[in-house]
């Protein structure tokens, strides 16, 4: 006779219950703490100051990449402007000498 009981739950390596009905009672390797809780505390630390060092690092890389374009897009935009400027000065002359 079938029984709607769910499965019974396992527990992990840390103690934490899991539901064998969606994982088999495992945690990807990836998504588990308990290699971390494994090392020492120092070694821990370790790992985690040189993630967010590399994040970090990652970061500033990218800001100022961004804003060495942003530099250079406003660069071109004064160019621009600075030509428009001329060309009008220029029409505005000849207007201005035609007319008399």
């Amino acid at each position: 006779m079938a029984t709607n009981n769910p499965e019974p739950a396992s527990l992990n390596t840390d103690g934490v219950r899991i539901s064998n009905r969606y994982n088999s009672g495992r945690i990807p390797e990836a998504c588990s703490l308990s290699r971390r809780s494994q090392l020492p505390p120092d070694e821990t630390r370790a790992d985690v100051t040189a993630a967010v060092e590399d994040l970090l690092n990652s970061l500033s890389n990218k800001f100022a990449g961004v804003s060495s374009e942003i530099f250079a897009k406003m660069d071109e935009m004064s160019r621009r402007l600075d030509n428009l400027e001329a060309s009008l000065q220029e029409n505005k002359a000849k207007d201005g000498g035609s007319s008399q």
